[in-house]
C-alpha cells in the first residue's frame, strides 16, 4: 500500500483527491492547506503546515498542488523528507530553479513528476511517432477559453507579477493554457527541431492585471521549424486546444484535452486513453517504469517560461472598448477566434497583420 499525501487540498487540489480517491493500492494519509480544508478529508489527517504533515504522516509520495510561486521550497522539503513528488505545473520559475531541484532529486534519489498530463495521453504518443517519420515544417497551439472575474478573485496571486515583493507566475501561456504549449514544444523535439534559437513574443490583457490573458508567441528553430502559440482567456466560441502540424505528408490535427486526433489522409480518431501521472509515479516507484514527465524533460518550458515572464518585459498591452466587450464580468475580445487561427495558418503575428490593437512583438534568445 502506498502511503500518499496532497499538499494544496482546496481548489484545484480536490481534483487530485477524487484521483486518488479512484486508484487501487493507496492510502491518502495526509492533507495540508493554509486554509480549512473543504469536503469530506477521506479519513486523511488533515494540517495547516506541509511540515508537520511531512514529519507525522510518512507519505510514500506527495502530490504538491500550491501557487506555482511556492513550488521550489516545498518540494525540496517533500524530497528531503524521503517521498517521490508530483509536482504540479508550472513546476518552478527559472532554469536557475529547475537546476536547484534537479540537485535536490539527484541528492536525495528521489522521484519527482511534473503535473503536465497530457504528455501521458497516447493520442499524443501516435502524433509524435508520426512527425519523427515525416519532415515538420509548422506547428500550431490554438485554444481559446473564457475566465471571468471570479478567476481571478480566486486567489492573491492570480494575475500578478508580484506579491508582497515576492515574484510569482501567471499568465495565459505558462498557467491555464501551459498543456497547449508544452504539447507543442514536446512535438517540436519528437520533430527533431533542436533548441529554439529565438522568441517573438506579444500579450495583451483585458482587464486591470498585470499578467497577460492572451498571448501570441512564434518560436523559430534553426532546422527552419517554426512554432506558433495563439491562446486567449477572452475568447468567443470555445476552443478546447489543437495542436496543428503541417508536413508534406499533409496537416495532422491534435485535440489535446480530449485526445481526438486525426492524420493525413485518415478520419479523426476516437479519443485515446491516457496513463495517469500519479499511477505512473507509482509504478515508478514498484516496478521501476520510467516517469511520464520528469524534471529534466520540462526544461524547454521552464526556459519558455522564464523568456515569456522576464520582468523587464513591457507589461501586456490592455485592450479596452471598442475591441472588448464585457459580458457580466467575462471578457470577450471581437473577433478573437478568426485572429488565433489566423496566426496559426500564416504564422504571422497580430502586429504584423495590421491588427488595430496589436503592438509590436518582443524578441528574445534561449536563456541559458
Amino acid at each position: 500500500m502506498t502511503r500518499v499525501a496532497l499538499i494544496g487540498a482546496n481548489g484545484h487540489g480536490q481534483h487530485h483527491r477524487r484521483v486518488i480517491a479512484g486508484l487501487g493500492g493507496v492510502h491518502l494519509v495526509g492533507l495540508a492547506d493554509p486554509q480549512p480544508v473543504e469536503g469530506d478529508p477521506q479519513g486523511a489527517r488533515v494540517f495547516r503546515d506541509h511540515r508537520d504533515l511531512l514529519t507525522q504522516t510518512r507519505p510514500d509520495v506527495v502530490v504538491i498542488c500550491t501557487p506555482p510561486h511556492t513550488h521550489l521550497a516545498i518540494a525540496e522539503d517533500v524530497l528531503r523528507a524521503g517521498a517521490d513528488v508530483l509536482l504540479e505545473k508550472p513546476p518552478v520559475r527559472t532554469l536557475a530553479e529547475h537546476r536547484r531541484l534537479a540537485a535536490v532529486i539527484a541528492e536525495t534519489g528521489r522521484a519527482c513528476q511534473v503535473g503536465f498530463q497530457a504528455l501521458g495521453s497516447h493520442a499524443a504518443a501516435r502524433l509524435w511517432d508520426f512527425v519523427a517519420s515525416d519532415k515538420v515544417t509548422s506547428i500550431a497551439a490554438v485554444a481559446s477559453w473564457q475566465r471571468d472575474d471570479a478567476y481571478y478573485a480566486r486567489a492573491p496571486w492570480a494575475g500578478r507579477r508580484q506579491v508582497d515583493g515576492r515574484p510569482v507566475i501567471d499568465g495565459v501561456l505558462v498557467n491555464p493554457l501551459a498543456h497547449a504549449l508544452m504539447q507543442a514544444l514536446e512535438t517540436a523535439r519528437a520533430a527533431g527541431a533542436g533548441e529554439w534559437a529565438t522568441l517573438e513574443i506579444e500579450r495583451y490583457r483585458t482587464r486591470p492585471i498585470e499578467a497577460d490573458d492572451t498571448a501570441f508567441a512564434r518560436l523559430t528553430y534553426p532546422s527552419n521549424v517554426r512554432l506558433i502559440a495563439a491562446v486567449t482567456l477572452a475568447g468567443e466560441d470555445f476552443i478546447a486546444g489543437d495542436i496543428v502540424v503541417d508536413s508534406p505528408a499533409g496537416r495532422a490535427v491534435l485535440e489535446y484535452p480530449t485526445d481526438r486526433l486525426t492524420l493525413p489522409a485518415s478520419d479523426p480518431a476516437d479519443p485515446s486513453d491516457r496513463t495517469g501521472l500519479l499511477e505512473n509515479l507509482i509504478a515508478h516507484r514498484t516496478t521501476g517504469a520510467p516517469l511520464i514527465a520528469p524534471l529534466d524533460r520540462t526544461a524547454i518550458f521552464t526556459a519558455v517560461l522564464q523568456t515569456i515572464t522576464a520582468p523587464d518585459l513591457a507589461p501586456p498591452t490592455l485592450l479596452a472598448s471598442p475591441y472588448v466587450e464585457n459580458r457580466a464580468g467575462t471578457r470577450i475580445i471581437t473577433g478573437i477566434n478568426e485572429l488565433l487561427r489566423q496566426v496559426a495558418e500564416t504564422g504571422s503575428l497580430p502586429s504584423e497583420l495590421g491588427v488595430p490593437w496589436a503592438t509590436p512583438a518582443e524578441a528574445r534568445t534561449p536563456p541559458r
